[in-house]
């Protein structure tokens, strides 16, 4: 009897996650699921019985739809441009700081990582009069500068480069961080034996502090391409998706169909599409690290 309460004991410890785990992730992604098969409005949320099964109706309808087929390709800019330079920067920062003698160097950890604990509406907020065409200081200082003032948030393509600036302010802080702890978990015995034979500090970057990175850096880009997929806040504060939905994310574009125009059931399927993509890619990156791994 004994033993089989200590052989249980463990699921004891583990099942308020589970319970938690199973109420607020799995059940809501089955009941969405649920939902993208219906036409489910505010007056279903009241009767239940206007509710009606359209099978893919909502599936075909948004793969159709010309606003979220824009919100993919907005999507995928930002990815294809957020993404790297965030990895890029990131560790490019973290270098700098784990390297960096002066002690003004530690206190840079703080003054990149601040981003990203400050509240996203009140940065948005105050980029919106950076970028104000009129007032703004960006467009002070290239008047200082004889340059003539750019449209920041009213052209299509310079809007999405205005926010994926936002978003690259924001997002360094955090893997920073990361980049820093994995730097200083690399032995030093590796750099003293490479200086022994004479190698440059190049050398040491892309012979040893690289490779002995390359966890960090899967880990940063898994996390950072599920974090751009998923681009909400800027557009939604700073563009609402304008001008023209040229800064209409995906994750916008749901949230626009399900809170805004209450097409709950719309809006379902348009995160499953989301969901499946994110999936994929994520699948896809797994399978070319293990492939490094391997080889």
């Amino acid at each position: 009897m004994k033993s089989i309460i200590n052989n249980k004991t463990p699921y004891f410890f583990i099942a308020p996650a589970i319970i938690l785990l199973f109420l607020f992730s799995l059940l809501p992604i089955f009941v969405a699921l649920m939902i993208s098969f219906t036409d489910i409005d505010l007056a279903g949320l009241a009767d239940w019985s206007t509710i009606n099964f359209i099978g893919l109706q909502n599936y075909t309808d948004v793969l159709s739809d010309e606003i979220f087929i824009k919100s993919i390709f907005n999507t995928l800019f930002y990815v294809i441009f957020g993404v790297p330079l965030v990895i890029i920067c990131s560790l490019g920062i973290a270098l700098l700081i784990n390297y960096g003698k002066a002690r003004i160097f530690k206190a840079f950890r703080a003054v990149f990582y601040m981003p990203s604990i400050t509240n996203v509406v009140a940065v948005a907020v105050v980029w919106s009069y950076l970028y104000n065409p009129q007032f703004g200081l960006f467009n002070y200082i290239l008047e200082l500068l004889h340059i003539p003032p750019v449209p920041w948030l009213q052209h299509p393509v310079m809007a999405k480069v205005s926010l994926i600036a936002l978003a690259l302010w924001r997002a360094i802080g955090i893997n920073m961080i990361i980049f820093l702890a994995a730097l200083q978990g690399i032995p030093k015995t590796y750099y003293e034996a490479a200086q022994l034979d004479g190698a440059s500090d190049w050398k040491q970057l892309t012979k040893i502090t690289i490779p002995l990175l390359r966890y960090a850096i899967f880990f940063v880009s898994i996390t950072t391409m599920i974090g751009w997929l998923q681009f909400f806040e800027e557009p939604f504060i700073m563009t609402k998706g304008g001008p023209l939905d040229s800064t209409t994310s995906v994750a916008l574009f749901i949230y626009r169909n399900g809170f805004q125009l209450s097409n709950f059931g719309y809006a379902a399927a348009g995160s499953f599409i989301l969901f499946i993509a994110i999936i994929i890619v994520t699948m896809i990156q797994f399978r070319l690290q293990k492939k490094d791994v391997d080889y």
